[in-house]
């Protein structure tokens, strides 16, 4: 790397850190300190131009499997802001990293200082093998420990922990992060619940855990042990083409009852709830996870009458017998925004679009304009009575996820 390109790096990652602490994704000191003092560019495949690299919001891929499938990458650079803020880690702190591609790790090294301790774990050793080798290229190899072994059992002689930051798609929360965790100590993970991630700060009360933040977010999804496979149903169109239905849990036990849906009259249901542009409702998507049986999400291979109509649909669905409905939009607020609906096929799909009709306009009434929803981890052997009446409740291997909304 010629002289100009280093200090163009050096460039690019000052106006990185300058573009993450305006937007609020860094918050202290410590974590700023850090994204000025890793080169990034080091950590990403080779031939990556200094602009991916340093571009705030664009994760970097570093492995597919056989079948083209992401299943490693070195993550966004807000994303790891966020996460390492969520996690307070501090100086002198002893951090676990579950998922590792050099980068995050670097940064960790930093912000705990010589005192402190990291530990990087993947299930993959040519991942964990390259940054290994990244991080002794850029002087972090004796501050940084790579562990090869699948996170969902606990790291041979690696805890306790401060924090413990997971850094891929997690369906649940295995016991063994609990056991390295210290009692004050901050687990941050993203935590698929039926479909929907959400990267999320726990701590412990009594005997479970309980948020302290969740931010919108999305990683490749864990492998080994801990892995939890979506069932997809594929739904053909005259053409050939297909919409793929997916499922995180409670998926319909007669499929077949969907066959030729797709060849029926599409009907809709407007649910009289706007939304001005740019402005988030991710909130929403969590509230059909949480109360919107046969909840899926959907997905329009190129060439459907669906992918054809980007920009007036999200990819969000429920199926109900021989019927689905999806998630959609028009323009609304004399063109400054949108109203909510649902558009379905299917013999009974106008009951299906207004079943997803009336859970829009009850996060409306009850979620939209109040305070973010608690999520909590309630492992197997907690006292399950202290479960909230009102709180959503998602069955995991491990335990109990419920999410509370405060009243608005």
């Amino acid at each position: 790397m010629t002289e100009a390109t280093v200090d163009h790096a050096a460039e690019l990652r000052s106006r990185l850190t300058d573009e993450l602490v305006a937007a609020g994704h860094i918050t202290s000191a410590l974590v700023e300190a850090a994204f000025r003092a890793v080169p990034r560019h080091e950590f990403v495949p080779a031939g990556t131009p200094l602009e991916v690299a340093y571009n705030a919001d664009e994760s970097v891929v570093t492995k597919k499997d056989e079948h083209g499938v992401l299943i490693s990458s070195v993550s966004a650079p807000f994303l790891q802001a966020l996460m390492i803020e969520q996690a307070g880690v501090g100086r002198g702190m002893s951090v676990l990293e579950i998922g590792s591609g050099g980068y995050n790790a670097a940064l960790l090294a930093e912000v705990v200082g010589p005192e402190g301790r990291v530990v990087s774990v993947d299930i993959d050793p040519e991942v964990t093998d390259r940054a290994d080798a990244a991080l002794k290229a850029t002087g972090y190899g004796s501050r940084v420990t790579v562990v090869s072994a699948d996170a969902e059992y606990p790291v041979p002689d690696g805890g306790p922990f401060d924090a413990i930051i997971v850094t891929v798609g997690a369906w649940d929360i295995p016991p063994a992060w609990l056991e390295q965790l210290t009692p004050t100590g901050r687990l941050v993970v993203p935590l698929r619940m039926n479909g929907i991630t959400r990267s999320v700060a726990f701590r412990r009360e009594a005997d479970h855990l309980v948020s302290t933040s969740a931010e919108v977010c999305g990683f490749v999804a864990m492998q080994g042990a801990g892995e939890h496979a979506e069932r997809i149903f594929r739904l053909p169109d005259a053409h050939g083409r297909h919409i793929d239905l997916r499922f995180d849990s409670g998926a319909p036990e007669n499929a077949s009852l969907l066959d030729g849906v797709l060849a029926t009259g599409r009907t809709e249901v407007w649910s009289g709830v706007t939304i001005k542009h740019r402005v988030s409702f991710a909130d929403l998507h969590l509230w059909f996870a949480c109360f919107l049986p046969g909840f899926c999400r959907v997905a329009a291979e190129e060439g459907t009458e669906l992918a054809g109509e980007s920009g007036t649909w999200f990819p969000y669905g429920i199926v109900r017998g021989d019927s689905f409905a999806y998630l959609a939009v028009r323009p609304a607020l004399e063109g400054a925004g949108a109203e909510f609906g649902a558009r379905a096929y299917g013999a009974h799909g106008e009951a299906a679009a207004a079943a997803m009709v009336e859970q829009i306009q009850a996060w409306d009434r009850q979620a939209r304009r109040g305070p973010e929803p608690t999520i909590a981890f309630w492992p197997v052997g907690s006292d399950h009575t202290q479960i909230p009446g009102d709180a959503a409740v998602l069955t995991k291997t491990h335990g109990l996820v419920t999410i509370s909304w405060p009243a608005s």
